[in-house]
């Protein structure tokens, strides 16, 4: 079980991982559904590990 400290590291390297990905690609605007897309390949990638 992991301590609501672990929970909010997590949630702070999703939100890391997002904006990664949206400030390196050439694109400057997402769509809703882009961004939606972009989160759940994260949710996807962290369920995996």
């Amino acid at each position: 079980m992991h301590t609501e400290k672990e929970y909010q590291i997590m949630r702070r390297a999703a939100f890391y991982e997002l904006r990664i990905l949206l400030t390196t690609g050439d694109k400057k605007e997402y769509t809703v559904e882009e961004i939606t897309e972009l989160i759940d390949k994260i949710a996807m990638a962290k369920d995996q590990e």
